[in-house]
């Protein structure tokens, strides 16, 4: 199995000393959106999508918000199918989609693939598709899916894994990909494991949105913390997960590693 870890998208909502820790008050901040490409023995996966072509030829479909605040740089080499192509490889052979959540820069890039299947936990497939609130009328953009996905539901049957209960997403392939729910972003929000040759990886998607949350005594800059209850739909679901991932990295650091969905460094970190 090959990894590779892309960002599918780069945002730079101003206050970077307020999102990054670091920098100017009101110069651009810098956030990513952590993806994964995975060479598989049964072809492609992607766990995550970010922003996708068809965001980036008609921003308006994301909203004048988030393009005010969040402030997407709109590039078509970040998305993932440009980099896939780029890696020399086909994006029709992405055989599988493994998102974490369908928030918009998460699912942007569903309708590139269409061939492929969409592995979602149940809770979150219902949510998107329902938008139940003016919140979740606002986070899901159903332009993302017009084209009509291959979805495939999973709900939980008793699995575990870590202490974590646990989804195989992928039980007809060779590769072994989890859905971990960690809800409370979204109610159904999950990461995502995957076994690599060097061990686990687990993409945590918006558990958290900064290294420093999963150290032992946790810190994060506040103006992430504030987006973070802002845009939660269980607060204390969301705070008591990112209590037991801190745990998971003390108990088994050395053979798991975490990373959140938007935090630069440490995608930094891993693409090397």
């Amino acid at each position: 199995m090959k990894v590779h870890h892309l960002n599918c998208g780069s945002m730079c909502p101003l206050g970077r000393r307020l999102i990054n820790g670091e920098g100017g008050w009101l110069a651009p901040a810098h956030m990513c959106c952590h993806c994964l490409l995975i060479e598989g023995r049964n072809g492609l996966i992607l766990v995550d999508t970010g922003l996708g072509t068809a965001d980036i030829s008609n921003p308006r479909r994301l909203g004048l918000g988030f393009n005010a605040v969040v402030r997407p740089r709109l590039l078509m080499l970040e998305t993932a199918l440009h980099q896939i192509r780029e890696l020399g490889l086909d994006p029709r052979d992405v055989r599988h989609i493994v998102p974490t959540h369908l928030d918009l820069d998460h699912a942007g890039a569903l309708s590139d693939f269409p061939q492929a299947e969409v592995h979602v936990y149940a809770k979150e497939l219902q949510a998107a598709l329902t938008r139940p609130s003016l919140q979740e009328k606002a986070r899901y953009i159903p332009a993302q899916w017009a084209h009509g996905p291959r979805w495939t539901s999973h709900d939980l049957k008793g699995d575990r894994w870590m202490g974590f209960e646990a989804i195989a997403a992928l039980p007809d392939t060779d590769e072994e990909v989890l859905l971990v729910p960690l809800t409370g972003h979204t109610q159904g929000h999950c990461g995502v494991a995957v076994r690599s040759d060097e061990g686990w990886l687990l993409h945590c998607g918006d558990a958290y949105f900064h290294r420093g949350e999963m150290e032992p005594e946790p810190d994060c800059p506040i103006g992430l913390k504030i987006f973070q209850s802002m845009v939660q739909m269980n607060g204390a679901d969301r705070i008591a997960n990112q209590g037991r991932l801190r745990q998971l990295k003390q108990a088994h650091g050395a053979e798991i590693t975490l990373f959140c969905a938007h935090d630069p460094v440490e995608l930094a970190h891993l693409s090397q």
